[in-house]
């Protein structure tokens, strides 16, 4: 594989920098949203927005991973973008109020900061900084969509299991997940028995050494192995415009009053 330029996605996560999006705001323009910001804690499954509500608040996350389900009509579910502190759920209300097409939901527990689309859409209108963030988040985010459209049709389930771990472990400080099978079968959109014989074949495979109690221990250099090339292909696009597009990472972690998501 390609290796990742020096503030990658996954690079900036490891360091334990905040949000990149607010790392890369001058102080200024972080000043528009700081004073508005409310520090939120998620935990797994934490539903953060459902489908068909209003996007309102806006959520920074610092840790943690939150994925996007597309809810189909017979009741089953697929995910179609993953964040973590690379990005920020309901950004696109800075374009007005508007309604989630999608349902959103913690993979990984985490934190956030969080602030009324409100306040963040007078902020962005007056920040030229704020909104090149913000257009660079929704870029990433479309073409995070656009592979994972690509993923699903065209590659095995191993392939696309390994995408996710891989997707997953960049947002997750160490190589032990705190995922469920039943997690990463909503995560694909299969059955759950489809995703046990998938995880058997990556056991095999010695990308993944242990799956017990809610944990996922991985081989990083193994599962990159069995991912298909959708996962190297997708996060080199990201990272460069990331690395090429946003300003130096500064420290964007600022006290703010601490509240449950819900």
């Amino acid at each position: 594989m390609t290796a990742r330029a020096p503030e990658s996605i996954a690079t900036v996560h490891r360091a334990g920098v905040g949000n990149r999006l607010l790392a890369a705001l001058p102080p200024a323009d972080l000043g528009l949203l700081t004073p508005h910001f409310q520090k939120v804690s998620f935990e797994p499954d934490t539903v953060l927005v459902r489908s068909g509500d209003e996007l309102d608040p806006v959520y920074f996350p610092h840790s943690g991973a939150i994925a996007f389900m597309l809810d189909m009509p017979d009741g089953q579910t697929v995910a179609t973008t993953l964040i973590g502190r690379e990005g920020a759920l309901a950004s696109f209300s800075a374009l007005g109020p508007s309604l989630s097409s999608v349902t959103a939901v913690a993979r990984v527990a985490g934190t956030a900061s969080q602030i009324s689309a409100a306040k963040f859409r007078a902020a962005y209108a007056r920040s030229e900084a704020i909104r090149n963030v913000v257009q660079v988040h929704v870029r990433a985010l479309l073409l995070q969509l656009q592979h994972v459209a690509a993923c699903n049709a065209l590659h095995l389930v191993d392939g696309r299991m390994a995408r996710w771990l891989l997707q997953l472990h960049d947002r997750v400080p160490n190589d032990l997940l705190p995922v469920t099978q039943e997690a990463l079968a909503q995560l694909l959109g299969v059955r759950r028995t489809t995703a046990t014989l998938t995880m058997s074949k990556l056991r095999a495979a010695g990308a993944v050494p242990s799956d017990r109690r809610g944990f996922i221990e991985i081989d990083r250099v193994r599962l990159e192995r069995v991912a298909c090339d959708c996962y190297a292909l997708m996060q080199d696009k990201i990272d460069r415009m990331y690395c090429q597009e946003l300003s130096a990472p500064q420290p964007a972690l600022v006290p703010f009053p601490e509240t449950t998501a819900r």
